[in-house]
């Protein structure tokens, strides 16, 4: 199972891979003058907007839930990549540099994914679709207090690990609704 897992991984990566390197040809690196917290409330709002709309099952924007979890996914590379990039970076930046980036930040995530499925053996394919978005919406949470902290945790993990939880959990919603 964890050959296909890997497949179906990197086939919603390529998917996700796709549209950010097309914004990013569209929109330039304009992501980068987003703070942390402003890229943490936009993986709010999707995941929120997701929520909604599972509850009520009626999109009055066009959007659905599929998309959103894409959205999650970028947002999430954006902000690891916020995280990793400093102020004397530039704020503009080829789409090969920005391609790299993404691939380095989407492997090291993978590579957690592996090793925390090693452990609890796949468990997510078990779950609800809806869980997976509790759990982000919980990781959201748990992000927004350690900003709110400037960073500092006690016991837990930093921000980092978080989104790369979320982008994981995305990524499992958007297998489970592939299939």
């Amino acid at each position: 199972m964890a050959a296909n897992t890997s497949q179906e991984f990197d086939q919603i990566i390529a998917a996700c891979k796709t549209l950010f390197l097309k914004k990013t040809k569209d929109y330039g690196t304009a992501w980068r003058i987003l703070r942390p917290s402003s890229i943490t409330d936009q993986i709010f709002i999707k995941a929120q907007r997701i929520r909604t709309l599972e509850e009520k099952k009626v999109s009055k924007v066009g959007e659905d839930i599929t998309s959103e979890y894409i959205g999650i996914v970028n947002y999430c590379v954006i902000a690891m990549l916020q995280l990793e990039l400093t102020d004397s970076d530039p704020n503009e930046m080829e789409v090969e540099a920005v391609e790299s980036l993404f691939d380095r930040s989407v492997t090291e995530t993978k590579d957690l994914m592996f090793a925390k499925n090693h452990d609890y053996g796949e468990a997510w394919r078990d779950m609800r679709i809806s869980s997976l978005t509790d759990l982000i919406l919980m990781k959201i949470l748990r992000v927004k207090q350690i900003e709110d902290n400037l960073g500092q945790t006690l016991a837990s993990e930093g921000v980092k690990a978080n989104y790369q939880d979320m982008l994981n959990y995305a990524v499992f919603a958007l297998i489970k609704l592939s299939v």
